[in-house]
């Protein structure tokens, strides 16, 4: 297959991202610079311990990184290059020294397995375009999976057969396999993109037509190749888990009493998840005092475990907010908040648990320590 050469790729990349978000796009050449050091260490999984690291390519990292941190059991992801020549590449020169747009995921091996990294990330890329990704052409966009064991080798090839096997796509898998070597992280400015950048990140997937891609192939359930962590047991299991409060809100609707519940003056750092499931839900950074007597926030930090419903119960029409995966009963959704969402997502404190930010790395949660981080 015919492929745009390196420099042409990278341009087109930049004028597609300039054309479709116009002067939103801010200049980001004097951010940061490349590290020197290369991350070879950072593939020498640590057997003593429980973190190890997947080296992926699928286009844009922005796009990739942004998808693979949604996987329950990453604690991190890293945007970089990798499969190139010579050190310390820039996103100026890494096209030309032969390098691909990658990202390392650091995930908990007790919480998900490198095969189901794989699966996941393969349902979140075109595995059969040889040129590119979408809107990026060129062979600094193309996709493949680098592996440092003979034991990473045998399950990239067994997921990439299984991928082709489907039979959702009507072309053959091209993804790569290729043997690890080196990988630079990318410029500062290019790490979380989409939470540093996300207007431009949102109007920039939308238009590259990943998003619409990922829809029509997988209807809606990409990140259903990984068997979710997060799941509703059955009401045996329930009535003898939870509180009698704690399932009449979440199995029955009810509404706990305003002001006298748990979480309604919480003022601790941290996640609030569902008391059924564990799937999060919202963050302490998005939770004021609404004088209501319940939990509220501005917006979840979630929105893809946020289902939202309408409810006409009580002889009002409201939006009822509940869980995806566990389907517990949250609480409301009003249009009185405080800018900048102007939402208030009304919650019972009894369908919560919440998770403090010391805790969240024991808890599986560790993906989201960054967000308490200090900004620099």
């Amino acid at each position: 297959m015919a492929r745009v050469v390196p420099k042409e790729g990278k341009l087109l990349k930049t004028f597609w991202i300039n054309l479709i978000i116009l002067c939103f796009l801010c200049a980001c050449a004097n951010e940061g610079a490349v590290s020197g050091e290369v991350r070879q260490e950072m593939v020498k999984n640590d057997k003593a311990g429980k973190i190890a690291v997947a080296t992926v390519a699928g286009g844009c990292f922005w796009c990739v990184a942004a998808d693979m941190k949604k996987l329950p059991g990453v604690v991190k992801v890293v945007s970089g290059y990798a499969g190139g020549r010579g050190e310390n590449p820039t996103y100026e020169s890494h096209a030309a020294q032969g390098y691909i747009e990658t990202v390392q995921v650091h995930y908990d091996t007790e919480q998900v397995s490198y095969e189901q990294v794989l699966q996941y990330f393969m349902r979140h890329i075109d595995p059969t375009d040889g040129g590119g990704q979408f809107a990026d052409r060129g062979h600094s966009y193309r996709t493949a999976i680098f592996y440092a064991t003979e034991e990473e080798r045998e399950i990239a090839g067994k997921v990439l057969k299984s991928v082709g096997e489907s039979g959702k796509f009507d072309k053959p898998v091209v993804t790569e396999l290729i043997k690890f070597s080196s990988f630079y992280p990318a410029e500062n400015y290019h790490q979380d993109y989409e939470m540093k950048n996300s207007h431009h990140y949102k109007v920039y997937r939308s238009a590259s037509g990943r998003e619409s891609f990922l829809h029509r192939i997988w209807q809606g359930g990409a990140g259903d190749a990984v068997s979710p962590r997060y799941g509703k047991p059955d009401d045996e299991t329930l009535k003898r888990k939870l509180t009698k409060l704690q399932y009449n809100v979440t199995q029955l609707n009810a509404t706990e009493p305003p002001f006298e519940n748990e979480y309604v003056d919480n003022k601790k750092e941290g996640i609030y998840v569902d008391v059924v499931s564990g799937e999060p839900l919202f963050s302490s950074l998005d939770k004021y005092d609404s004088k209501t007597g319940w939990p509220s926030f501005t917006r979840p930090l979630e929105p893809a475990n946020i289902v939202e419903l309408e409810d006409r119960s009580h002889f009002m029409v409201r939006t009822e907010v509940r869980s995806r995966h566990g389907d517990s009963h949250l609480g409301h959704v009003f249009p009185d908040g405080p800018k900048p969402s102007g939402l208030r997502y009304c919650m019972n404190s009894a369908a919560l648990r919440f998770i403090p930010k010391e805790d969240l790395e024991k808890e599986g949660y560790g993906r989201y320590l960054k967000l308490f981080m200090p900004k620099q």
